[in-house]
């Protein structure tokens, strides 16, 4: 069925539904199970329900369901990607198709990192009056049918609830249920999906017209109190954010305030002032949804894509609560789902574009310091998968070393980890360079769970031993640690604890000799791996009852 399989190619796609009718007549269907997102949204902290502000990425490109739709992939050149998952809460997938469910790449991208994805339900123009007065002026039994839906399609495919978007004016009889609708909508989705959210878009207000506050005011709030959060206009002025603040009151971090950053209309900042905007929002403690930050990509061309990427979000950086990492084993190559080669164990087994988000590991902070550090993406040049992580520094004269931060964590930590990290050194001398990996921690006792920035300072730092070969019964999960190749230099460390917390993991870059002079390095990063000792030498459990359908070969 084409909605299921791309008519050129025959491969499994991504899709949406229209109208009342297709998503009345919605079923699990074993066609479509290839939408169903394998990979459980991992946990974090803060977590989501902590009262510090949150910001929420809506993604709009070119109308949705772009090479992003491939399931299994696709040979694109140059695709867009996001990667800066630690620095956001929340990621909606936006179109407007009325149901957009979000393409299953990203929902695993996503829930790799800890970010939950929401789709989004909409309605606009004179179509969207006629769908809403077919089920919101059918009462009870009409519009609980469509809550019903929605959660059930949320449920099956494994993402986490819906931004909901009335984009025209409603009669009388269909207002009177768009509250109870919310409300039922928003019941359905918490008790189908654990951790799932609703969002109201600011348009319809409580006597059915369609008009944008750029606020939460008397005339939105009803919408507001009966789901997780409003997701505001963008031509907000300062004033607005100050009532808006005043009226949340305790829930001021489910109001997320809008910033468009192709900054159409009368808005404030946008494109590479993005941060403009969202220094006010945070001056009045509220969250903010970044709105087509794809900007990037479609405004400035796909040349320079990555380089372009990391500006922008370094520029908004300080305004964005970055998150922690809170279970082991944490385990990366740092690709970002997308190459012009694949590589295995440092070797290019296949070069040639391709893009599949679904891949994408684990992303770390990307630290920049203007002319210091700079921290991004390598294509040309990996250890496994399409990228390594390339770090670019000087150490500054007198200076012996420089740590990069790569991830925040906040769990205790087991008596003895395994870490292991594989590496490559470039440039003319790359002999006067060591690497090392480097792991704070603090007392157990001071562990707070909501806002990291108030954190105590770590008051442990620890340099994990070096093993020269891999413990017996790690030798083949270790494997890479005495098999370096290509150029990339492989490391086994362990590290024992006691009563503590973990903080944070850097990768310390050192010189050999002192130097009165600056000296400049670039490390690519190929692999990172953290593991509990306890629960690696654990055996796996085994594996029963495998089924294999849907097979097709070409």
């Amino acid at each position: 069925p084409a909605r299921y399989f791309d008519m050129k190619t025959t491969e499994p796609i991504s899709f949406f539904l229209s109208g009342l009718e297709e998503l009345l007549a919605w079923q699990p269907n074993s066609d479509g199970d290839f939408n169903i997102s394998a990979v459980p949204l991992a946990k974090r902290q803060p977590p989501l329900r902590s009262k510090r502000p949150r910001t929420l990425v809506c993604h709009d490109m070119r109308g949705g369901y772009l090479e992003d739709r491939f399931i299994q992939g696709s040979a694109t050149r140059n695709p867009y990607v996001f990667y800066h998952w630690r620095y956001i809460d929340i990621f909606v997938y936006f179109s407007h198709h009325n149901v957009t469910i979000p393409p299953v790449v990203w929902t695993n991208a996503a829930h790799r990192n800890g970010v939950p994805v929401l789709g989004t339900f909409i309605t606009e123009w004179t179509d969207g009056e006629k769908l809403c007065e077919a089920f919101l002026a059918g009462g009870e039994e009409a519009y609980g049918a469509v809550a019903e839906q929605l959660a059930r399609i949320a449920q099956h495919y494994r993402f986490d609830g819906w931004l909901v978007n009335i984009e025209n004016s409603l009669s009388a009889a269909a207002v009177r249920n768009l509250a109870p609708f919310l409300r039922a909508l928003t019941a359905r989705v918490h008790s189908a999906v654990p951790g799932g959210l609703v969002i109201w878009y600011d348009s319809v207000l409580q006597d059915g017209t369609l008009r944008w506050q750029n606020e939460l005011n008397e005339e939105n709030r009803v919408y507001f109190d009966a789901c997780d959060g409003l997701f505001t206009n963008y031509n907000w002025k300062e004033e607005q954010l100050e009532r808006t603040r005043r009226l949340a009151g305790p829930r001021h971090a489910d109001v997320y305030v809008g910033v468009d950053v192709f900054a159409r209309g009368d808005v404030i900042g946008g494109g590479f002032d993005t941060d403009k905007s969202l220094r006010l929002i945070r001056q009045h403690s509220l969250s903010a949804a970044i709105f087509a930050p794809g900007w990037v990509y479609e405004h400035l061309g796909e040349e320079n894509f990555l380089q372009n990427e990391n500006r922008f979000w370094g520029l908004l950086a300080e305004y964005l609560p970055t998150h922690s990492i809170c279970t082991l084993p944490l385990a990366t190559s740092f690709s970002l789902g997308m190459g012009t080669s694949r590589f295995l164990d440092g070797k290019d087994e296949e070069s040639g574009p391709w893009y599949d988000l679904s891949v994408q590991e684990i992303q770390p902070l990307y630290p920049e310091h203007q002319g210091r550090l700079s921290t991004s993406c390598c294509l040309q040049d990996a250890w496994c998968g399409g990228s390594s992580l390339r770090l670019q520094g000087i150490i500054p004269p007198g200076e012996e070393r420089v740590a990069v931060r790569l991830f925040s964590l906040q769990m205790p930590a087991p008596p003895k980890l395994f870490l292991t990290l594989i590496y490559k050194l470039e440039g003319p001398q790359p002999d006067d360079f060591t690497v090392a990996l480097e792991v704070t921690t603090w007392d157990s006792g001071t562990c707070l769970e909501g806002n990291p920035t108030s954190l105590p300072e770590p008051n442990g730092r620890h340099h994990p031993r070096f093993l020269p070969a891999p413990p017996p019964g790690l030798a083949k999960l270790l494997a890479a640690c005495h098999r370096g190749s290509h150029g990339w230099t492989s490391r086994c460390y362990e590290l024992e604890l006691q009563d503590c917390s973990l903080r944070d993991l850097s990768v310390v870059v050192s010189r050999q000799q002192p130097s009165p002079q600056e000296t400049s390095f670039t490390c690519l990063l190929g692999e990172l791996r953290v593991l509990d000792t306890a629960s690696v030498s654990a055996s796996p459990p085994q594996v029963h009852g495998v089924a294999a359908s849907q097979i097709w070969w070409q």
